[in-house]
């Protein structure tokens, strides 16, 4: 049951990934893409309808991780307390600034809530990559089950690496990068116009720049977890996300290649999903690596809860994640085609 739910929780998050990472994107990219008024109001509109919705599957995640592994839940809630507080904060920012943005016509009130959108999108793509680099590479677990990790600390990881260090930083620059492509092809999937242009150049530019930082990552990861490195090459399951995400990269690039949005946003989010697979694949059945000796590594047999409260949870599931999915695609259909928005009348 432990390796059912460490699939669950690695799909719910994985999902959660592909869903708000184009809003992600699309945040960070949009004061670049869209240059009027009437164009970040196109933006928003393609997303509006979805994103809040999205970030439900990031709350989903947390609460199965509480219900199948719920001592995970509390030594990594624990541990990594101020960059949670971080993106809570870079999550009610984003939320209010589109909510709030059109309540006044005034170009200074839009132009600020724009900045804080972007500034927003990105830095919580960045603090979301570096909190799965910090997941791969290792906390200072010990013997008393628990960790506390500084913000800032040494430049290259070890016993007492800070949550943002050389590492966990190249991994959030290139979630970054990856998630402002996804999110250029979303745009250019769902716009018209300039809008769509832009966003298609941008994402293959983003493409070509996060290949070569995913290299960067590869190797570094190599360095500071190679444990993790051996046991992915020795796993066919492994090999089996690689290949998916190597058929995602070549869809990708015909996609890119021949102007074909719709192809190149759904390998993108396939691409997406191979990868995050891969980590997780590699990693099981250890939750939460530690830095200070492997005897401490937090397993899914040892933080999982007792095989009753697993096998209702997988009841419940059964029935509500199918539910939820639906949801998703009744919205996919409802706003099917490209966003639309019209001139904005001027106030009185």
């Amino acid at each position: 049951m432990e390796a059912l739910w460490y699939g669950v929780v690695s799909v719910m998050l994985a999902v959660y990934v592909v869903l708000d990472g184009f809003d992600l994107g699309s945040g960070a990219l949009h004061l670049f893409v869209a240059r009027s008024d009437r164009e970040r109001r196109t933006v928003l509109a393609a997303i509006g309808p979805v994103w809040d919705g999205n970030e439900v599957w990031l709350l989903a995640g947390g609460g199965a991780l509480v219900l199948a592994f719920p001592l995970a839940y509390a030594v990594g809630f624990s541990g990594f307390y101020l960059p949670l507080i971080l993106v809570l904060w870079l999550l009610v920012l984003r939320g209010v600034s589109i909510e709030v943005r059109s309540h006044v016509q005034n170009p200074l009130w839009r132009g600020f809530w724009d900045v804080v959108f972007a500034l927003g999108s990105t830095l919580l793509a960045v603090v979301l990559g570096a909190a799965l680099g910090n997941v791969i590479r290792g906390v200072p677990l010990d013997e008393s089950g628990t960790f506390a990790l500084g913000f800032f600390d040494s430049l290259w990881p070890g016993l007492h690496s800070g949550v943002l260090d050389a590492y966990t930083i190249l991994v959030g620059v290139f979630t970054l990068l990856v998630l402002a492509a996804h999110g250029g092809l979303f745009l250019a999937w769902k716009t018209e116009g300039p809008v769509q242009q832009r966003s298609a150049r941008a994402a293959r530019l983003l493409y070509v720049a996060s290949t070569v930082v995913l290299l960067a990552v590869t190797w570094a990861t190599a360095r500071v977890q190679p444990g993790l490195v051996d046991a992915a090459l020795a796993r066919p399951l492994v090999w089996l996300t690689l290949l998916v995400t190597a058929v995602a990269m070549g869809g990708l690039a015909i996609g890119l290649s021949r102007g074909a949005a719709a192809l190149a946003f759904g390998s993108s989010a396939l691409l997406l999903v191979g990868l995050l697979a891969s980590a997780a694949a590699a990693s099981w059945p250890v939750l939460l690596h530690s830095t200070v000796s492997p005897r401490f590594d937090l397993t899914a047999q040892a933080a999982g809860a007792g095989a009753y409260a697993l096998r209702a949870a997988t009841v419940w599931a059964a029935i509500g994640l199918p539910l939820a999915c639906a949801y998703f695609v009744y919205l996919a259909r409802t706003f099917r085609g490209p966003t639309r928005v019209p001139a904005e009348t001027p106030a009185p």
